[in-house]
C-alpha cells in the first residue's frame, strides 16, 4: 500500500458520472485465497444515513455474484485508460472460466480488512456492505426501462456499501 496515499472518501475530486460511466471500475470480492473481479459501469457514490457509500450492481449469473453474497465487504477499482483491455476482458469472460489474474497481469493486494484490490489501480475503495436488495419488475414506474435493460427478468442486485477506506495512487 505504500504505492497508494489514503484520503477521505470526501476529498475525492473525479466527476463521479465519468468515473461510473466512461472509466468503469472493477468489483471484487472474496479475499487472497478466493475471489473473483467483473467490470461495472452501472454504480452510486454518495451519501445516506450520514455516511458516504458506493453501489455496486451485479445480476445474478455473474460469477463474482457469489462472491458479493458470501462476503460482508467488496472493492472498487479505478484504472487509467491504459489499463482498458484489462476492464473489457473481465467485463466479458468470467472468472468460472478464465483465469482473469493470470490472463490479464493484474496484480492482486490485500487491505488490512483481507479485501482485495490491484497494484494497477489508481483509486481504490473499500466497502462494508450495509444493505442488499434486487431490483423488482414491480417497482419500475417506467416499463420500458425493465423491458429494455432487463428481457430476461435477471434483475441486478444492488450492494450498498459504508466507504472505509480510500486510496489513490501517489
Amino acid at each position: 500500500m505504500n504505492r497508494f496515499l489514503k484520503i477521505s472518501p470526501f476529498e475525492i475530486t473525479d466527476n463521479v458520472f465519468k468515473l461510473l460511466d466512461k472509466d468503469w471500475m472493477l468489483v471484487t470480492a472474496g479475499n487472497m485465497k478466493c475471489f473473483n473481479t467483473m467490470t461495472a459501469s452501472w454504480g452510486h457514490l454518495g451519501i445516506i444515513w450520514n455516511m458516504p457509500v458506493a453501489i455496486a450492481y451485479i445480476r445474478p449469473q455473474r460469477y463474482t455474484y457469489g462472491f458479493a453474497n458470501e462476503n460482508s465487504d467488496f472493492t472498487l477499482c479505478f484504472f487509467e485508460e491504459k489499463y482498458r483491455s484489462i476492464l473489457q476482458f473481465c467485463g466479458t469472460k468470467s472468472g468460472r472460466e478464465h483465469d482473469k489474474i493470470k490472463k490479464t497481469g493484474l496484480h492482486p493486494l490485500d487491505t488490512e480488512r483481507g479485501n482485495v484490490f490491484y497494484e494497477q489501480a489508481r483509486l481504490v475503495m473499500e466497502c462494508e456492505k450495509v444493505y442488499v436488495d434486487d431490483l423488482k419488475k414491480e417497482n419500475f414506474l417506467i416499463p420500458e426501462v425493465a423491458e429494455k435493460n432487463y428481457p430476461n427478468n435477471d434483475f441486478h442486485r444492488f450492494y450498498m456499501g459504508k466507504i472505509l477506506n480510500v486510496w489513490m495512487k501517489s
